[in-house]
């Protein structure tokens, strides 16, 4: 039975609704609701108070911030500010919020609703962040986020995620032994005539725009979790293996710094990061590494595996594996060749989708040819076409064709599908190579190693996730900005792989990142605001929703349970403070 209670606090009586229970087997007392004061109850009755209710998503917020204040971002960011105009100056800059905390804030929104600077400020609205924080975000606008862009130069983003991750890693002991390098692009809206952007530039995009203007992103991501340990924005016209010799000096310098050996850590990167040039500087700064070799350019160790193959079995299923030293690009490796159903399944799928596209195209030239309109044709100039018309992996040595000349300037084109070309292809796909340094290794280890390159894989597809976490929509035009945009993004994909890691750990938690964010997102606080018809200040409550047991236990797992009432302390947040 629940009673009304007072207790005296500095001599003022609070009342309570209070209820017995008992806890560990002995009676408790539990506050189910606070009245206030006396005339509090009195108003109430007399109804003279009146309510608004409202919530505010709370869970994913909270849980960021959280994390952000464990690795004092906001204080190592803003001791990398330097600008012509001081933003820490004795007048109030833009809202009296610092450069760290803006950046955290821009962070957090990545993570939780990607949007625009623009629109930042509609999405802060609708969350917790103000109450958290304790400060107000009304004039938070995207000249507030430009401004205090341009107060971060773009050599201070190397050393400020360096020591981010300093931090990150003596308290959260995240697995390093296996880290995974990779590349990715993205396409911007950055006007053709723009002249003060170098670093987006047209090439080839990974999401098929390559009419518009892009920027690369090289990163480096932990074995477990997926935590990004450092990255690099590059000009989108640049290859993988070209960026890859200008970053490798720099992942060893960021291995170093952060205590991590080369003698006891592995770098796991593509193929398309491969040459000997790059095999060369690898080995020269001491890296173990898996990497992967193009079986159309090594036909001979294909051949060697194809006669003789063993069976590795890895995560419940049987491989067939073929191993051997060997002298690659004039250095020994250890070499793995297997098969993959899948891969072999995708690739056949492509050779048959590729046939039907240069097949059409050569009928059409057929067709053009078949009906001259009187034009002489140049010989040369048609198998020149032809040649490009039926060039690529494979298809080449498939597609047969022979230009006959019927008179007077006229051609006809015969052409017809190597049937047992087509079946020895086939034969030949599906496969893998891969080479290491590591030769003490077993194959079931390099093959697990070389799989989880996926883990980068998926960093970036979460990067390109249009409802978390994105990188896009990105309205910056100069080189600076869009370098700190990128920087801010990749600190908000480090606070959300944390939140993910924790939560697989302490609770148990096994869905995807993006659904974790979901479901964070979706725990609310709830605030009631209790305005008397006399003036006065109105009162707020603040409580969480109702939440399911898998929520309750995230948020345990997180160490957010309580931040309704026990908001964070960082520092260094306003100007004044």
């Amino acid at each position: 039975m629940a009673t009304i209670q007072k207790k005296n606090v500095r001599g003022n009586k609070y009342w309570y609704i209070v209820e017995s229970r008992r806890v560990d087997g002995k009676p408790r007392p539990i506050v189910l609701a606070y009245l206030g004061k006396a005339d509090d109850l009195l108003k109430r009755l007399q109804g003279n108070v009146s309510y608004k209710l409202k919530s505010y998503s709370h869970g994913g917020v909270s849980a960021l911030i959280d994390v952000a204040a464990r690795l004092d971002i906001v204080s190592i960011i803003n001791q990398h500010v330097k600008s012509s105009r001081s933003y820490m100056a004795k007048k109030p800059v833009r809202n009296n919020l610092t450069t760290g905390i803006t950046f955290v804030l821009g962070a957090i929104g990545r993570v939780c609703m990607p949007t625009s600077k623009m629109g930042w400020g509609n999405w802060a609205k609708g969350t917790s962040v103000e109450y958290l924080l304790r400060c107000n975000l009304s004039k938070v606008d995207s000249q507030h986020f430009w401004d205090l862009m341009d107060s971060f130069p773009e050599d201070a983003i190397y050393q400020a995620e360096q020591e981010i991750l300093t931090r990150l890693l003596d308290i959260y002991k995240i697995q390093t032994d296996t880290l995974f390098y990779d590349t990715t692009n993205f396409f911007t809206y950055i006007d053709t005539t723009n002249t003060h952007s170098d670093i987006a530039q047209r090439g080839k995009n990974k999401q098929h725009r390559n009419d518009l203007r892009q920027v690369g992103l090289a990163m480096v991501v932990s074995r477990e979790d997926y935590i990004p340990l450092f990255h690099h924005s590059y000009q989108g016209n640049l290859q993988d293996a070209v960026v890859f010799r200008e970053v490798i000096d720099k992942i060893k310098d960021r291995m170093q710094s952060l205590g991590l050996n080369q003698d006891t850590h592995t770098l796991v990167f593509d193929r398309g990061n491969n040459s000997k040039k790059n095999l060369d500087i690898v080995k020269s700064l001491g890296f173990n590494y898996v990497g992967a070799l193009t079986p159309y350019h090594h036909k001979e160790i294909i051949g060697r595996a194809m006669e003789e193959m063993s069976t590795v079995k890895l995560n419940n299923e049987s491989l067939a594996v073929y191993r051997e030293k060997s002298t690659v690009w004039e250095d020994e490796k250890t070499i793995l060749v297997f098969i993959s159903d899948r891969l072999k399944a995708g690739q056949i799928r492509g050779v048959y989708q590729g046939l039907a596209k240069k097949e059409e195209k050569i009928k059409e030239l057929q067709r053009s040819l078949a009906n001259p309109k009187g034009k002489k044709r140049n010989r040369e100039d048609l198998e020149k076409k032809i040649k490009t018309i039926v060039e690529g992996q494979y298809l080449k040595d498939i597609l047969k064709w022979k230009l006959i000349e019927t008179g007077d300037g006229k051609y006809y084109l015969d052409y017809q599908i190597d049937q047992e070309q087509l079946h020895s292809v086939e034969e030949k796909l599906g496969f893998r190579i891969i080479m290491t340094n590591r030769h003490e290794w077993t194959s079931r280890e390099i093959i697990t190693a070389y799989y989880g390159q996926s883990k980068i894989e998926y960093a970036f597809r979460n990067m390109k996730n249009p409802h978390h976490l994105a990188l896009k929509p990105q309205y910056h035009w100069t080189d600076q900005k869009i370098k700190v945009h990128y920087f801010i993004c990749v600190i908000g994909y480090m606070l959300s792989s944390i939140i993910w890691r924790e939560a697989r750990i302490k609770a148990g938690y096994t869905g995807s990142l993006d659904n974790l964010l979901d479901m964070l997102n979706n725990i609310r606080l709830g605030t009631m605001l209790e305005e008397s018809k006399k003036s006065g200040r109105p009162k707020a409550t603040y409580k969480l929703e109702q939440m399911s047991n898998q929520e309750n236990m995230i948020m345990t797992a997180l160490g957010i349970e309580n931040a309704h009432n026990e908001r964070p302390k960082i520092k260094n947040v306003g100007v004044y403070k």
